[in-house]
């Protein structure tokens, strides 16, 4: 069974109609509509370049941005009937202007072609959810230095191989995330920078005739520069690869820190509490309070990996020019856009509430023998060797676990035959206190350490935000 496909723009070509089902199949319109304030910004932009080129007059330029900055309205207003037979978001808005302006809608395909057309939409759409994106990192920054503030003495341990490895401040470990968010921060500056070039003019894959001026439209529309090479224009998509594959990276912290959440908010751990307003109950069980934000995300991670993967192998095989298979670009990366924004933010909303258990975390910390290492730092500056010293500390420790003690715990008399180098001064370092105090230096764990590092931080935060501004 077939329908007409009068109002298809390339039908001239064809005998046939296009069978219904490969209509539907085929067309894009039902995701590809949320670019319609970019396709219409675009084509303001090129309409007022070619009337610039005189290839439009001003009088067809003045209807063409009228009749699209209604047709824009109406789409706001939820006015708009979108047709599937149209095929996509550019057809779409194309066809309802001509419907309004009559013949001069018709001129404005003039010098382009969709191909060109789709590859400047969407970095147009991307441009804008990437400073959005930079936005809520930086907001979820800002939480985060607000809680190592109020945690920067908190003394927690600190892990390796989830075991027991050295005492930290939980404002250290907190600045450990805000560095890592720095870097994803800027991976997607710098995405944002080489995408920011401009395939429109570009046309079908090989330019076009008409005289047009592409430096001129790019400054219109905020892109550094044309694109230099018309095939690549056109057929490229590792812009949006590039950016999946920093929003997997970021994903991956995300999902990295909502392990420590969880774990953190369990009452095996029970070093934090999330806010109510960030977990849900069960059904069954009346007692339980479920990290749900947390293991989302971290369950996100892997839909946002697949969708990389999806894209990187959507384009493997593709020859030059344009091939249909892009179209399949849009839902993965759509999906992406909305997933990393509404993880950002429900993270940026959550870590603005989380509470510490501080004297959990303390406890926590004095198990373990966290402070076995200060006691060997202490001993190489009696003039031990740290191979010695270590081997010493380890006998030390050893003792303590078969009494059950840590080694704070064990009195001088028990710990000298270890060493005649051990005095009355070594349970200054065997403190917890003591032990984080004593990593004062850039990068370390030490109160004043971290305090100095939040300053700076948001220092850096500050300048950039004026920067934006």
């Amino acid at each position: 069974m077939h329908e007409t496909t009068s109002s298809k723009p390339w039908a001239g070509r064809f005998n046939a109609p296009t069978d219904a089902f490969v209509e539907a199949f085929t067309a894009s319109v039902d995701f590809d509509r949320r670019l319609y304030r970019y396709d219409i910004q675009g084509s303001i932009a090129h309409a007022t370049m070619l009337a610039r080129q005189g290839i439009l007059t001003q009088a067809e330029r003045d209807a063409i941005v009228t009749g699209l900055e209604t047709v824009r309205a109406r789409i706001d207003a939820g006015d708009f009937a979108w047709s599937i037979p149209l095929e996509d978001v550019h057809m779409n808005i194309e066809s309802a202007l001509t419907a309004d302006i009559g013949d001069a809608g018709k001129k404005l395909h003039t010098g382009r072609s969709r191909n060109d057309q789709v590859a400047t939409d969407v970095r147009l759409w991307l441009r804008d959810e990437i400073d959005t994106i930079r936005a809520e990192i930086r907001r979820l920054q800002q939480a985060l230095l607000d809680l190592a503030e109020r945690e920067a003495e908190t003394v927690l341990p600190g892990f390796t191989h989830l075991q027991v490895a050295q005492p930290i401040t939980f404002g250290h470990h907190m600045l450990a995330w805000l560095e890592m968010l720095d870097r994803d921060c800027d991976r997607f500056a710098d995405c944002r920078r080489r995408m920011n070039v401009m395939p429109l003019g570009a046309a079908a894959l090989a330019g076009t005739t008409y005289p047009i001026d592409r430096h001129y439209t790019a400054e219109l529309l905020g892109f550094d520069r044309p694109a230099e090479n018309s095939l690549d224009a056109v057929s490229d998509r590792d812009f949006a690869i590039e950016f999946t594959a920093d929003a997997a990276i970021l994903m991956m912290h995300l999902s990295r820190f909502s392990e420590e959440l969880i774990l953190w908010s369990s009452a095996q751990f029970g070093f934090v509490e999330l806010s109510d307003s960030f977990c849900t109950g069960s059904s069954i069980m009346p007692q339980k309070k479920n990290p749900d934000v947390p293991e989302l995300v971290r369950g996100k991670s892997g839909r946002i990996f697949g969708h990389l993967m999806g894209l990187l192998t959507l384009m493997k095989s593709q020859p030059l020019a344009y091939n249909k298979d892009n179209q399949e670009d849009k839902e993965p990366l759509f999906d992406t856009v909305d997933n990393l924004k509404g993880s950002l933010k429900v993270y940026a909303d959550m870590m603005a509430h989380v509470t510490c258990n501080r004297e959990r975390m303390r406890e926590a910390a004095k198990q373990g023998f966290s402070t076995a290492t200060d006691l060997a730092d202490y001993l190489v500056r009696k003039g031990i060797p740290f191979r010695d010293a270590h081997e010493i500390v380890g006998k030390a420790v050893a003792l303590g676990v078969r009494e059950g003690r840590d080694l704070a715990e064990l009195t001088l008399a028990e710990l000298q035959p270890f060493s005649g180098a051990i005095g009355e001064d070594v349970f200054e370092v065997l403190t917890l206190e003591g032990s984080v105090a004593a990593r004062d230096h850039i990068g370390g764990t030490a109160p004043a350490q971290v305090r100095v590092a939040i300053q700076r931080a948001r220092e850096r935060l500050s300048a950039e935000a004026g920067g934006d501004a």
